[in-house]
């Protein structure tokens, strides 16, 4: 959703591997209380030679995520460069890759929400 051309201007960073210079750290994370959990470990082993992350919140039901989930998000923010939430879209559960995500035109609307909100326009 990222990357959306294709360009490669959106990758996987592998454990160990260096952050490209200019590059913007993106995190993404369910809504629920494990994916608040897991981003709260991966911020506390966070450095600070590293820009601050942008947290991606993928909703994992079509309603609000539950007060705890929302209440540790609402808790980590000022260690995030920003937070960006990507809706329920059920057919995200049922493609292969992000091409054939891609086709769908609700992925896109929401691909091209979070391509603006992350670049502040």
């Amino acid at each position: 959703m990222l990357d959306s051309e294709g360009a490669g201007r959106a990758r996987m960073l592998h454990p160990g591997e260096a952050l490209p210079y200019g590059a913007v750290p993106v995190l993404l994370a369910g809504t629920t209380v494990y994916g608040a959990v897991c981003v709260e470990h991966m911020l506390r082993s966070w450095t600070t030679a590293l820009p601050r992350p942008w947290l991606v919140l993928i909703a994992d039901a079509p309603v609000r995520p539950v007060p705890a989930a929302r209440y540790r998000f609402r808790a980590l923010e000022s260690r995030l460069a920003g937070t960006a939430t990507v809706p329920y879209l059920p057919v995200l559960r049922a493609v292969e890759g992000a091409e054939q995500a891609l086709e769908d035109r609700d992925v896109k609307a929401a691909a091209e929400k979070l391509r603006r909100q992350m670049e502040g326009k």
